[in-house]
């Protein structure tokens, strides 16, 4: 079983940056599928962005070229870097993790990101 938790999110004014961290416990995560998602109120949760276990990085539309994620595998931890922040991009983010071999992951108890001056 994994657990995940999410820190770094917060009130942070437009074009801001705001960096997230996600700390994985109960198993390495160094060969998972990685990612964030995001849930604005009234919305499906969407992607953000994302690290496939075979490498790589994938990234939602809306936040390509301003979000940046990475791994630290000695950590056991994900990162999100975001920059120039938008109104739009206030929603909760969740962290993710899915081991290779499965269908369905793990997921953290998500972190408020507020954009607003």
């Amino acid at each position: 079983q994994v657990q995940l938790v999410e820190s770094g999110g917060g009130l942070v004014q437009p074009g801001g940056s705001l960096r997230l961290s996600c700390a994985a416990s109960g198993s390495g995560i160094g060969g998972y599928t990685v990612g964030w998602y995001r849930q604005a109120p009234g919305k499906q949760r969407e992607l953000a962005a994302q690290i496939p276990s075979g490498g790589g990085t994938v990234y939602g539309a809306t936040v390509k070229g301003r979000f940046t994620i990475s791994r630290d595998n000695a950590k056991n931890t994900v990162y999100l870097q975001m920059n120039n922040l938008k109104p739009e991009d206030t929603a909760v983010y969740y962290c993710y993790a899915r081991p290779p071999q499965l269908a369905t992951g793990y997921w953290g108890q998500g972190t408020q990101v507020t954009v607003s001056s």
